[in-house]
């Protein structure tokens, strides 16, 4: 039977995908090890310094588990976001020499930063084992779908950012300064709450802050938002999510030319 186009599309996909993830760890001693060890060892330095302060002077109950969780799923828009934004930079040759889908080679890098998502997932189950701590049933499932959420985030950014970054160049250097403030001014090392009232709700419009706290609450306090912060979430990543749509489709016709 002849394949349709949608399958071939999703093949070319995971096949870039796995191409991308075995090229970033080909050649180290440790592999694909790395991919666990990057979160862990900042979770380990942090964890140290910070749990005196906060889980203690604070009284926050298990702050370990609140930031493994915080840093993996930043780590996750991190990665997502600078990958996806260099995707088709990164694979110039393909975009000059032979025709390909330039969505799939963008979708191909945000895969990529899911795998390693994933893989970080089993650190996070096994944290919770270790700590002998057992969330609800809602809000593991609050957690799956903001972990999804992350994702539709990560590519509406990349079909906005790849094409873009081949206009200007400077976009990688300014979006990793954005993300280094974006580290600090998300609740990930603290708790929302230290935070005086009106930076809170100045925070919280930032989506990223927004799904690491209520995934905090939700997972360890059994706290979840209102529907209504709900709706406008939801709303204004898929807004996002459309805008980057029509950018992409605008700029994509010429991007050849300008590699």
């Amino acid at each position: 039977m002849f394949k349709t186009q949608h399958e071939n599309y999703r093949e070319l996909i995971w096949m870039l995908a796995k191409t991308d993830f075995k090229l970033r760890y080909q050649g180290s001693v440790l592999g694909y090890i790395w991919a666990l060890l990057s979160p862990l060892l900042l979770f380990t330095v942090l964890n140290f310094v910070f749990s005196s302060i906060f889980a203690r002077g604070a009284g926050i109950e298990n702050y370990a588990l609140q930031l493994l969780v915080s840093l993996v799923m930043f780590f996750f828009f991190q990665e997502g976001t600078s990958a996806g934004m260099k995707a088709l930079r990164a694979k110039s040759q393909l975009v000059t020499k032979i025709y390909v889908p330039r969505w799939t080679m963008i979708l191909a890098s945000t895969v990529n930063s899911a795998m390693i998502f994933l893989m970080n997932l089993v650190v996070i189950v096994l944290f919770f084992g270790l700590y002998k701590f057992i969330p609800s049933i809602e809000s593991v499932l609050l957690f799956l779908f903001f972990s999804m959420m992350i994702y539709v985030i990560i590519v509406a950014f990349s079909f906005l950012a790849a094409p873009l970054f081949i206009y200007f160049r400077d976009l990688s250097m300014i979006w990793d300064v954005v993300l280094r403030v974006m580290f600090y001014a998300t609740p990930i090392i603290y708790p929302l709450q230290m935070l005086p009232e009106n930076l809170q709700r100045i925070a919280l419009i930032n989506p990223i802050a927004f799904i690491i706290h209520f995934t905090k609450e939700s997972l360890i306090n059994n706290h979840f938002a209102e529907f209504w912060q709900y709706t406008i979430f939801i709303s204004s990543v898929f807004i996002f999510l459309g805008i980057s749509l029509l950018v992409y489709k605008r700029l994509i016709p010429n991007i050849a030319e300008k590699i």
